[in-house]
């Protein structure tokens, strides 16, 4: 019996002629990002799918992938977390839901690349490609989203309606933020390639028409909070502060409940000593847009090369950051996933395009010192040799 061979599913990046529908990468920045809805058709010609619904499916089961399933039914909602069951899958009715995977791009090689397209916006604002399949009726309801996000439709049609309403109450006890009051202003059924972009805080409702395959590309919100917070652990574990609190002039009291008001002098110049300047922000910012997700682990090599074998190698082959690693640079310093990085200035061209091509080629510029460098990152994981060196550019 002869086994017939799956054929595997092609992609190819798009370019930016179509994928802004005409539109240069300055004009959409001035006029849609962050402030209207831009709907592009055939932003991606010919795109179907990098990988097809049983694929999904196959990822939703995946430990180290985060799904979600929602289903809906005579209006109420259900959300299930993963890692889902193929049981379960297969026992799921015809229509009206859908099974969401984030982080594909760290699961399909393909479907970084397509994240990558978006590059003239800084990778620091990247976050992750989220494939949704959903039969006829398979949605998540209307809702409104923190940050940006390009939804480019796969397989099959999905409608998309959306509105720039300014009433934000919700459904109350239901499992996801869905809007109480959708009130849509356009509406758009969206064609395998067609791709709609919309910025923080607008109202969409997308329910598929028929089996359909959803890309969201989205990019990171930063709530102040967090940024905050965050900072605040930064200088816990950067600072050094001497001297510890002493009272050997205290009096006698008579209300020891009472604190006295030396200790609170002494207190408030211990945190008076608390400082930072610019050099401490900007490496903080580095450190934290930096940092990798905290469901990101990296897999070093189990038998690195040795460092001379490396060398070689990595001239011959060129090198390839991981798909999971961020590489990050203001001016003159370098930030990898999430850890500061100084280098000598002759080295300083040569990371800059290694942090925006997230590739080195062939024969690229290296002395010993950055090579151990970079011996360094590929014995965390943080970088790899790439198996067919016309990869590397």
């Amino acid at each position: 019996m002869t086994t017939r061979k799956k054929t595997p599913l092609s992609f190819s990046p798009p370019t930016l002629d179509t994928l802004l529908g005409g539109l240069s990468t300055q004009a959409f920045m001035k006029h849609y990002w962050q402030k209207k809805p831009l709907l592009v058709r055939q932003a991606i010609p010919g795109f179907g799918a990098m990988i097809d619904r049983q694929g999904l499916l196959d990822l939703a089961c995946r430990d180290d992938a985060e799904s979600r399933l929602v289903r809906q039914s005579r209006g109420r909602w259900q959300v299930e977390y993963g890692p889902q069951t193929l049981e379960g899958l297969k026992r799921l009715p015809k229509r009206d839901w859908t099974v969401l995977v984030q982080g594909v791009n760290l699961l399909v090689p393909e479907a970084d690349t397509l994240m990558r397209a978006f590059n003239f916006i800084p990778y620091a604002r990247l976050d992750d490609l989220m494939v949704s399949f959903a039969p006829t009726g398979g949605g998540v309801g209307p809702h409104f989203d923190s940050y940006d996000v390009f939804l480019i439709q796969g397989l099959g049609q999905r409608r998309w309606e959306i509105g720039a309403q300014q009433d934000k109450s919700l459904v109350p006890n239901a499992p996801l933020r869905i809007l109480k009051n959708f009130q849509p202003e356009e509406t758009w059924d969206l064609e395998p390639g067609d791709m709609l972009y919309l910025p923080p805080q607008y109202a969409h409702n997308g329910v598929a028409l028929t089996d359909c395959m959803t890309w969201s590309v989205g990019f990171r919100a930063y709530p102040a909070q967090d940024i905050a917070m965050q900072f605040l652990i930064y200088l816990q574990d950067n600072l050094e502060i001497e001297g510890v609190y002493s009272d050997p002039d205290i009096k006698p009291t008579r209300h020891p409940g009472k604190i006295p008001g030396t200790m609170l002098k002494q207190f408030k110049a211990m945190l008076r000593a608390i400082r930072w300047d610019r050099k401490d922000i900007e490496d903080f910012i580095g450190a934290y847009l930096s940092e990798p997700k905290q469901n990101v682990f990296f897999d070093p090599p189990e038998r690195p090369p040795a460092f001379t074998r490396f060398a070689t190698q990595a001239r011959q082959q060129g090198l390839q950051l991981d798909k999971r690693s961020n590489l990050l640079y203001r001016k003159k310093v370098f930030f990898m996933n999430g850890e500061h990085v100084e280098v000598a200035p002759e080295h300083i061209p040569t990371l800059r395009h290694f942090a925006d091509a997230r590739a080195l080629a062939p024969g690229f510029s290296a002395d010993e010192t950055l090579l151990l460098l970079f011996h360094e990152w590929l014995c965390a994981g943080y970088l790899v040799l790439p198996r067919n060196s016309r990869r590397a550019t």
